[in-house]
């Protein structure tokens, strides 16, 4: 059996720069979906508050020790390099493999002059690493107030 991924278009061996195009978000610098090792990326799910951003990154099988987090400037990069552990028994026929995070590198471009990057934290949870990154107070959304006319 042959799988083919899609996006339900009509050409589904187009390329997907084309798709992406329309769909890549500002926060992606615009890496593909697959890494150097031709492993799946893991999808992130970016979130706004008005004090904070959210992250969280599906990265399943993975432990808090396979991830480094960097920030230099406004560039917070992740990078993922795991041994790949392949357990092989007999009788074992696979016609597709595609459980494996052996390495991946995601970069995300932060707003300028927003974040408190001193108070960043991260965790590592149930497959899910999660980023919390706070914002300067200067940033912050204030809420709403009354101005008296003098």
């Amino acid at each position: 059996m042959t799988l083919i991924k899609t996006d339900g278009s009509h050409f589904p061996t187009s390329p997907t720069l084309f798709n992406d195009l329309f769909t890549r978000e500002m926060w992606n610098l615009g890496l593909e979906n697959n890494s150097r090792t031709g492993t799946t990326i893991p999808a992130v799910n970016i979130k706004e508050t008005d004090d904070h951003f959210e992250v969280d990154m599906a990265a399943p099988g993975m432990e808090k020790d396979d991830f480094r987090i960097e920030l230099d400037g406004t560039q917070l990069t992740i990078f993922s390099e795991k041994e790949h552990e392949e357990e092989h028994r007999e009788g074992d026929k696979y016609s597709r493999k595609e459980f494996s995070y052996q390495s991946f590198v995601r970069t995300f471009e932060l707003p300028k002059e927003v974040v408190d990057d001193d108070r960043i934290e991260a965790r590592y949870a149930a497959g899910v690493l999660k980023l919390l990154i706070p914002k300067k107070e200067a940033a912050t959304h204030k809420p709403k107030r009354m101005i008296n006319i003098k």
